[in-house]
Formats: C-alpha cells, sequence, structure tokens
C-alpha cells in the first residue's frame, strides 16, 4: 500500500466534491484540478492547485488541452515498483499522483436529445477524462481511480481507518469500474453517431451493455444461474418494487407480458397473466370493473397469475385483487388506499413501473442475437377490408378491435374469443390452428355465443372457423394470405358470420 498524498480531480458531476476533497485535504493530500472544479473548490475553501500551475503550460483550444501533458499523464502511468520509470520521473521534474478523480462531459444528457446536431454532440464527446480514467486505471496497483460520487464516502473511511492508504483490492474494484465507465461511455457514444447517418431500424452493430441490477435466485429453474440487467428507472427492469418477496426470473418475464399487454390500452385495463400468456383481459369505465372481468375469463388459471394494470391501482381495484392468490402485480402507481389493502398480502410483489416501451425486441440464439423492431401495429379499420358478405355491427367492431390487440401478445398460434372490451378465450401456443380454437373454446367460463374471434394469422383452412361457429362465434378478424383464403371466406359465407382481414400478422413467439 502506498499513502495517498498528492490527487488530480476534474469533475463535470460536482455532487459531494467539495467535502470529498476537504477531507483529502485535511489528511494532508495535495490537491490538483482543472477549471470549473478547481473553481468550486476555491470558492468553498479547499486549497487547490490548477493544473496549468503543474504541467507550466495554459489551458487552451477552448479548454481542449489541459491534463494531456506528460506532467500529468506521466505522473499518473509511472510504475512505484520501476526503478527506470521513477528515475524518468525525478529526471523532468514530475511527481506522482496517487489517485485520479474524474468523472465525463455528460454526453447522454445531449444525446438523449432527438434535435441535437452533430456538431454539439462531438463538443460533449470528453477526451482527456476517459485519457486520465484508463491511465489510472491501468496502473492500478500504484493510484486509485474515482469515476463516482458514491464512492467518495467509502474511501474517506477506508483512508481514516488506513492512515491514509487504500488497500490494493479496493483499487482492483475501482479500477473495474472506471473500465466499464469508459466502455459505457464509448458505446453510448457509437450507438448516437451511427444514427445520424443510419438508413433502418436495425443499427450497424448491436450494443448490448447495461449494468447489474440484481442477482436472482435461479432461472428459469432452479439448476440455472440467472440475473437482472437493465436500466434504473426505464420499464420492468427499472421498476420499483414496493413490497413483497424477491422477484424470479419468471415473476419478471410475466410481468413484461402483463405490463407490455395492459399499455395497449387507452381505457381502464386490467391482464392476467401465466406462463407469459393472457388467461384474462379486459377494458371498462373503471380499473375495477376491468379487473373483474379479466378475472371472469379463466379464475382458475388466474390463480397464482401476474397482474398488469394501466392506471394507477386504487382500493376497489386491490380489494378485487386481495380476494385471490397473485404473485406479482405492474401497475404506474398505487393509491395509500390500494397499498394498506395489499399489505396484508405480504409476498405480493408490488412493481411501481415508469411509462415507456423499447423500441427494439432482442432474443438471443446459439451464437448471436435476433434484432426487431417492437411490434406497434395496431387495427387501422379504415384499411381493413371486410371479405364476408356480411358486414360486422357495431358491436362486433369493437369487440375484434379489441380481440386484435389482446391476439397480438398470446403465443402462436392464437386465438381470443371476446366480446367488447373482455377477452372470453384464450388458446395459445398450437402448433395447429384449429386446436388453438378449440382450446380458446374449453377454456372459456363465460358463454361464448356472439363473440368474436381473433387470430393471429391466418386461418390455413376453413376447419378453424367452422370449429369456432360451432361454438357461437359471430365475426372473425385475421390477416389474411392464406392459399386457402377463398376457401375460409367461402365458409364465412356460408356459415353466415362476417370476416374481417387485416393485411397484418401478429406472429409471437
Amino acid at each position: 500500500m502506498s499513502r495517498i498524498q498528492r490527487v488530480l480531480l476534474s469533475v463535470t458531476d460536482k455532487t459531494g466534491i467539495v467535502d470529498f476533497a476537504l477531507a483529502l485535504s485535511g489528511m494532508g493530500a495535495e490537491l490538483i484540478s482543472t477549471g470549473g472544479t478547481a473553481r468550486a473548490l476555491r470558492e468553498n475553501g479547499v486549497p487547490v492547485k490548477e493544473v496549468s500551475e503543474v504541467t507550466g503550460f495554459p489551458e487552451m483550444l477552448d479548454g481542449r488541452v489541459k491534463t494531456m501533458h506528460p506532467k500529468i499523464t506521466g505522473a499518473i502511468l509511472a510504475m512505484r515498483g520501476r526503478e527506470e520509470h521513477m528515475a524518468a520521473l525525478q529526471e523532468h521534474g514530475i511527481q506522482p499522483i496517487d489517485m485520479v478523480v474524474v468523472n465525463l462531459y455528460r454526453f447522454e444528457e445531449a444525446a438523449a436529445r432527438q434535435d441535437a446536431s452533430l456538431a454539439e454532440l462531438i463538443e460533449n464527446i470528453d477526451i482527456g477524462g476517459p485519457t486520465m480514467i484508463r491511465s489510472a486505471a491501468k496502473n492500478y496497483q500504484d493510484l486509485a481511480v474515482v469515476v463516482s460520487p458514491d464512492d467518495y464516502d467509502p474511501i474517506i473511511e477506508e483512508l481514516r481507518a488506513g492512515n491514509g492508504n487504500l488497500s490494493v483490492e479496493t483499487k482492483w474494484r475501482l479500477a473495474k469500474k472506471a473500465f466499464r465507465t469508459t466502455a459505457d461511455y464509448d458505446a453510448a457514444i457509437s450507438a448516437r453517431l451511427e444514427r445520424i447517418d443510419a438508413s433502418g431500424a436495425a443499427p450497424p452493430v448491436l450494443a448490448l451493455r447495461a449494468p447489474k441490477i440484481m442477482d436472482l435466485r435461479y432461472g428459469e429453474n432452479p439448476h440455472q444461474a440467472a440475473a437482472l440487467y437493465g436500466t434504473p428507472g426505464a420499464g420492468i427492469a427499472g421498476a420499483e418494487q414496493l413490497q413483497g418477496r424477491e422477484l424470479s426470473y419468471n415473476n419478471l418475464v410475466d410481468l413484461d407480458a402483463a405490463w407490455q399487454l395492459a399499455c395497449e390500452f387507452s381505457q381502464p385495463a386490467a391482464v392476467i397473466i401465466k406462463h407469459t400468456n393472457p388467461c384474462g383481459c379486459a377494458e371498462q369505465g373503471t380499473l375495477a370493473e376491468a379487473y373483474r372481468k379479466a378475472f371472469e375469463c379463466d379464475p382458475v388459471s388466474a390463480y397464482g397469475g401476474v397482474l398488469g394494470f394501466n392506471r394507477t391501482l386504487d382500493e376497489e381495484t386491490a380489494t378485487e385483487v386481495a380476494k385471490t392468490f397473485v404473485e406479482a402485480i405492474a401497475a404506474p402507481g398505487y393509491t395509500p388506499e390500494a397499498l394498506t389493502v395489499l399489505s396484508g398480502r405480504r409476498q405480493l410483489r408490488l412493481m411501481r413501473v415508469a411509462a415507456g416501451m423499447d423500441p427494439l425486441v432482442v432474443k438471443s440464439i446459439t451464437g448471436g442475437f435476433l434484432v426487431q423492431t417492437a411490434d406497434r401495429a395496431s387495427l387501422d379499420r379504415a384499411s381493413a377490408v371486410v371479405k364476408s358478405k356480411r358486414e360486422p355491427t357495431g358491436e362486433e367492431w369493437k369487440s375484434m378491435e379489441f380481440g386484435w390487440k389482446v391476439a397480438k401478445h398470446v403465443k402462436s398460434n392464437a386465438i381470443v374469443y371476446s366480446r367488447a372490451g373482455q377477452a372470453v378465450g384464450v388458446g395459445a401456443g398450437q402448433m395447429s390452428r384449429v386446436d388453438s380454437v378449440k382450446i380458446g373454446a374449453m377454456k372459456a367460463v363465460l358463454p361464448l355465443q356472439g363473440t368474436t374471434v381473433a387470430s393471429d394469422a391466418f386461418f390455413p383452412f376453413a376447419d378453424g372457423v367452422e370449429e369456432a361457429v360451432k361454438n357461437g362465434a359471430t365475426a372473425f378478424i385475421q390477416p389474411g394470405g392464406s392459399v386457402r383464403d377463398n376457401e375460409v371466406i367461402a365458409a364465412a359465407d356460408r356459415l353466415g358470420v362476417a370476416m374481417v382481414f387485416t393485411g397484418v400478422r401478429h406472429f409471437r413467439h
């Protein structure tokens, strides 16, 4: 271990920097700093030396050149255990630096603005900061690199306990964090600049970097290790857990499915998910009524399910939810009264989710990744084509529009029986479409007479339509595109039902 005697500070995020510098100075460390940081320290009575005093060279080119100088980089990169390195420092009058405290220009803030010009983006790319961070991290055995205000207090505690020294273990931990920081920074720059001239939605290089949010007990099964990575505060991965047991891998997958489907609707909506498939969904005038109608679809499967809501959960809805066992809930918020009602279910996981959806969907396969734009297609009644002789009634249109939204979130082959604002029967994931039709009817608790049927892809044969009509369906919505479309339409006409083609498929694998 070597004592921290000389510290370089240059930070954009000045959170906690004054207190940190005061503590370092109080332990006898000499402080060196650059423009804005030096000003902030001096204004708060912290003794500090400007970098230009050390280098003998002024900042120039609008501050672009200030720390990239042998008297700074040499002081950081010199290995204390090599005699020739220390002799070179002495020959050139360079004093070693023992700690580098740096965080970077806020490129991400400029990059987040869609109207940011290329010149503005370029100007917000830090050069000296990453150079100092990498230099210090490379030489971690001899000096510490600090890139986050979160580390200030633990470092001061260790310095005080260690008579001004930091352990090699701490320096190694800080170095790994530093390399992650510069890697994330470069990835953010590359990804944003690629978008300027990009043709198409898929990036030329897929950059997958995300901090670990938490380790999970296991994956889909107990013999599989798992962890959650993502952006804090964004989507299900960054949702705030308000109560309940630790989240499992399967909880998170189902929560995401519930949240995505709930966000399809503009009116109050409730979703019940089991193994990523909807077993209940409704859109009604109130959230409580939506949940009651969603629950009616398949009360047996709803037991142990995961719920999604597109409105703040209120007391009435929470009271309904509390009547059965559920694993987890995703909602944009919860009233205090709802939290009180659900607090009795101590194991129930309550997740508060921020609005927003990812533009791309990424799935891993052996040896690589598949990337696609998210399925944001919605039904445009004006572009849908009525193929049957009979026109759908107004109620049938409403029912089909609702069922079409739900079918998008059911694993293929997907069939959804519905009435306006309520799923009645769901057939999911079968190898043949007619089997999904049969299962959707078999799972239905409510009468199917007068329901409409939404199919995520075309009916390859007339048998699916014939089976659904036997069960009580009166209208169908499907993409069309089968070589037997004419046979399917003829069956609809023969049976006196309405059939609408959307021209849009919603496969979900």
